[in-house]
């Protein structure tokens, strides 16, 4: 496609996604199935010129409204301000017009503007956000406008990592070990995965590097009973699954069985034996009540705002509000206290989530510990030193609390909680 046809192909797709009426990943993903004839290059320079713009949103807005003498809808000059082909396809994309119109709002300074608006944060979760991190705001904020790099895990039950480095070596895809899961490896660029022998046979998986932590905090065996509550898509079941050498059982619980639905191509690539995916009506449905008492462990990676994910989900910050983390929180509390009744005596339960927020993370465990004190908070660093996982600066509160700025990962928080055993 010619760049300047490609430039209203984007302001079309934009158009779509500043409704916010659905995710950006479902509507970009919509518009490229209907372009069959798009070039993976040009693919490429859509999804990173509309995801620039979600990023960078409250800026560019600024800057486009500042000055309209080019003319066209806001979505156009947004576009037009968030462009992510090279300087040729620039060149050939724009008008010169445009292109004399863009490079003067770009060089602007941004200092002169409040800083909610250069860190393209919606006010309220640059209020939430500073309360949270005081000092380390403005680093945290920056980095979440950054894209995430890919993160793969390692399926240990077919292969090591460093053949899977090796692999990619071969083929000219530089390719590195995560600095924590000893699973993981971080790839730069973004090649064509599905079309790679070593994804399709089940070799790698794609997991932030941070998820993949999760697992480890968990620490599933051999044989045992166990229940991933809020499975999703199943990226963190096929890691407990290969903890646990394809024995026992282990549940996939969720309450949408189109996500459950996304495991089973998983699930044949892996290799596992050992996964029930379960469709559940809620968190307190009856197949749930009946494994009471039962489970060795269980993960609830709860449902979240997801504000943590913002470097790959820059769209959620606009889709967000107060009262949808306040009805989050009251989501969380509540699957909490029903995952809780699946452990049995002296079992681990880990409760996660991919949000920034305090209110739902620690404050979530600490009114859940406050009315059961059947059950205590376990260290996470002390767990995830045991296997194998410099933490020091991982969990220095006692909880697992990773940040992009600080970790290069997804903003992750986990707290690992035990039932009391019995007394002899």
């Amino acid at each position: 496609m010619k760049p300047r046809d490609l430039l209203y192909t984007g302001r079309d797709i934009l158009r779509e996604m500043l409704r916010f009426d659905a995710a950006a990943d479902a509507v970009l993903s919509r518009h490229l199935r209907a372009r069959p004839q798009l070039g993976q290059r040009d693919r490429q320079i859509l999804a990173d010129t509309v995801y620039q713009v979600l990023r960078h949103l409250r800026l560019l807005r600024a800057l486009a409204e500042s000055d309209d003498s080019i003319g066209g809808a806001i979505e156009l000059r947004l576009t037009v301000l968030g462009w992510q082909g090279d300087a040729r396809s620039l060149r050939e994309a724009l008008t010169a017009e445009q292109f004399d119109w863009r490079k003067r709002l770009l060089e602007q300074d941004a200092l002169r503007l409040p800083e909610a608006v250069r860190w393209s944060l919606p006010d309220w979760l640059d209020t939430a956000l500073r309360s949270a991190y005081g000092d380390e705001f403005p680093a945290l904020a920056q980095a979440l406008l950054r894209p995430a790099p890919l993160d793969l895990r390692v399926n240990v039950l077919k292969t090591r990592r460093e053949a899977v480095i090796d692999a990619f070596g071969r083929l000219a895809i530089p390719a590195q070990p995560t600095r924590y899961s000893p699973w993981g490896v971080r790839l730069e660029g973004k090649p064509a995965l599905q079309n790679l022998t070593l994804f399709r046979d089940g070799w790698v998986e794609v997991q932030d590097e941070g998820s993949q932590l999760l697992a480890l905090l968990l620490a599933p065996r051999r044989g045992e009973m166990v229940v991933d509550f809020c499975a999703g898509a199943g990226g963190k079941t096929l890691a407990l699954g290969a903890m646990m050498r394809s024995t026992g059982r282990l549940y996939a619980f969720d309450v949408a069985e189109y996500r459950l639905a996304k495991l089973k191509p998983r699930l044949l690539r892996s290799g596992l034996s050992n996964v029930y995916p379960v469709v559940i009506a809620h968190e307190r449905d009856e197949r749930v009540r009946r494994l009471a008492g039962k489970m060795d462990r269980v993960l609830v990676d709860a449902p979240c705002s997801g504000l943590g994910t913002l470097r790959r989900n820059p769209d959620l910050k606009w889709r967000q509000t107060p009262d949808d983390v306040a009805e989050m929180v009251a989501k969380q509390a509540a699957i909490l206290e029903s995952a809780s009744t699946l452990l049995k005596p002296g079992g681990r339960l880990v409760y996660a989530t991919c949000s920034l927020l305090p209110a739902e993370n620690a404050e979530v465990v600490d009114a859940f510990l406050a009315a059961h004190p059947e059950f205590e908070r376990v260290p996470a660093g002390a767990i995830l030193e045991q296997q194998g996982v410099a933490a020091a600066d991982l969990a220095p509160q006692g909880d697992l609390r990773l940040l992009p700025h600080r970790h290069g990962t997804d903003g992750f928080y986990a707290a690992v909680l035990q039932r009391h055993a019995p007394a002899a």
